[in-house]
């Protein structure tokens, strides 16, 4: 996958955005791809800035791959996309009870 990560002067929490091409599989496919990228992003959003974009492009083997490896490949992206863009990732906040994580 290809992590993108677009820091910005917009107040609010950081958002994430997917996208997967046509020519992974069908649309089946690129759901399951999505659904199954969306947890393993939305436990690493508390470590961006504020107004941080997260853009992340799933390639082909996404779609065989277990879910360890999406972890793995995104824990990596998000640094190599963070050093990049000159991001300092912070330590996740403290769980709030009623707030998912």
């Amino acid at each position: 996958m290809v992590i993108h990560l677009l820091p910005s002067t917009r107040l609010g929490p950081p958002r994430a955005g997917f996208v997967v091409s046509g020519k992974i599989g069908n649309s089946v496919v690129r759901h399951r791809i999505t659904r199954r990228l969306r947890p393993l992003v939305w436990q690493r959003l508390p470590l961006l800035p504020d107004g941080t974009d997260l853009v992340v492009r799933a390639l082909a083997p996404a779609s065989t791959a277990s879910s360890p490896e999406l972890e793995a490949d995104l824990d990596a992206g998000v640094g190599v996309a963070a050093r990049r863009a000159g991001i300092r990732l912070g330590a996740p906040a403290a769980e709030t009870p009623g707030v998912p994580s």
